[in-house]
């Protein structure tokens, strides 16, 4: 099989030839660099045989630097001061770098706002804009030209995004005490990211990549009723979109720490694939067992355990005892659950990648 053949297997929950390989989030910039020292190679996707590429709908690179001075101009009335190196996301969220590694601090544009007309009068940013397409569309082309599976990225869909410019509490007590604000930037949200759905869609992504962190180590970050009301009619929405394109087009699901509580509403809506699936707290075995016949998973190895952690040795087997179980009939793609951080030694990251290889043919 060539490696789209096999992501579309196994996202179909079938048996291919061999486990798909991912390498979920990608790596930290001290892994990153830790890589190059390594092996002298740029790529880490392509060192590791990786199946599959994500695809978003980002700007050429030649409109990069002129968006941002725009972006700044556009968002400076509702960031005052910001610290040297800071930087602004599309959706007006200023990031400010932190002081170890690649932690960031963020800062929401719409913490103070008060009113519906604030809300309105905010200057939402085109994320479907046509010269968006091309540059999505020709990496598209490319990564199917070489057999490569590829997921259309819109993950942080409309929770993390919606936080991030509204902050935190601010959302959440806007759910209980200003529903029709809450109301409105979720529906805004929405709006874009049923219309980046569709690009994607009709640009020819194999796979569309949703998710948002709705849960933490324990379970939910907010009530499963709180998620229900306003964001499994938005998620369906954007599903709907994407579908209407592509019929049947596969819909990854990510959420870190233990979503369970909502996997049947998740099923209901389209889903078709979970991501990450933490070990730490939420056990893949169960998963598979209560809904594999509805989800394929992805991810399922470990980061914050076995990963920095174990030895090689240990590594070696979490690989080899979640093919035999929770990958024994096809259904599986394998991965890290999150980005790789520092504390993960570069002989744990190659014996995953090889461990893979030498237990993921299927005979």
């Amino acid at each position: 099989m060539t490696p789209r053949e096999r992501v579309l297997t196994a996202v179909a929950r079938q048996r291919p030839d061999r486990v798909p390989k991912d390498l979920s989030w990608g790596l930290t910039p001290p892994v990153r660099r830790l890589f190059q020292e390594r092996t002298g190679r740029d790529d880490p996707e392509e060192y590791f045989g990786v199946d599959v590429r994500f695809v978003g709908l980002g700007l050429p690179p030649n409109k990069q630097p002129a968006e941002a001075r725009l972006r700044r101009e556009a968002f400076a009335r509702y960031h005052a001061d910001l610290p040297e190196g800071a930087t602004l996301s599309e959706w007006g969220t200023a990031h400010i770098p932190g002081t170890f590694h690649h932690f960031q601090r963020y800062v929401p544009s719409m913490r103070s706002f008060a009113t519906l007309a604030e809300f309105e009068a905010y200057p939402y940013p085109d994320l479907a804009a046509p010269e968006r397409v091309p540059p999505a569309a020709a990496a598209i082309e490319r990564y199917h030209e070489r057999d490569l599976a590829v997921g259309g990225a819109l993950a942080t869909t409309i929770f993390e995004v919606a936080w991030q410019m509204r902050g935190m509490e601010e959302l959440l007590l806007d759910f209980a005490l200003r529903p029709e604000l809450a109301a409105y930037l979720l529906d805004r949200i929405t709006t874009i990211r049923r219309r980046q759905a569709r690009l994607l869609a009709e640009a020819g992504v194999d796979i569309l990549v949703l998710g948002d962190d709705v849960s933490m180590q324990t379970g939910m970050l907010m009530s499963p009723a709180t998620w229900r009301t306003w964001f499994q009619g938005r998620m369906a929405a954007i599903i709907t979109e994407a579908r209407a394109v592509k019929p049947g087009l596969p819909i990854f699901y990510h959420s870190d720490g233990n979503p369970e509580a909502i996997i049947p509403e998740l099923i209901e809506i389209g889903v078709t694939i979970l991501n990450p699936v933490q070990p730490e707290c939420i056990d893949p075995v169960l998963v598979k067992r209560r809904y594999g016949d509805r989800l394929a998973l992805w991810g399922t190895i470990g980061t914050q355990t076995t990963m920095p952690f174990g030895t090689p040795e240990q590594v070696r087997a979490e690989v080899k005892r979640r093919i035999e179980t929770v990958g024994q009939d096809g259904g599986l793609v394998l991965g890290p659950t999150h980005s790789l951080e520092p504390d993960v030694p570069w002989e744990n990251i190659v014996a995953l990648y090889e461990a893979i290889e030498e237990y993921g043919e299927y005979r």
